[in-house]
């Protein structure tokens, strides 16, 4: 039976989970998240709604929701943002 224990590089830098993922694009993943989350919370429309507009599957908007950043691109992210901020804008 083999005890193979971790060695102190694994003990001191975890396995990141997205590892490409740089500081830049995640900054602005938080921030476009947590702009839509509120833009959401203010809508008028429902979540399916939302992610009809905006050409996504409904579980897109359930992990922005979560805050899984790691599964939505900065371009879903964007087109979520026009498509609210289309709707909440008058004409």
């Amino acid at each position: 039976m083999s005890t193979a224990s971790p060695s102190n590089a694994e003990l001191l830098d975890p396995p990141r989970r997205c590892p490409d993922l740089d500081v830049r694009d995640l900054e602005q993943r938080t921030r476009l998240m947590r702009i839509i989350t509120r833009l959401i919370a203010v809508s008028d429309l429902g979540n399916r709604e939302i992610a009809r507009r905006a050409g996504l599957p409904m579980q897109k908007i359930s992990d922005l929701l979560a805050g899984r950043l790691e599964q939505l691109t900065l371009d879903e992210l964007q087109a979520l943002r026009c498509t609210i901020d289309h709707e909440l804008t008058p004409p």
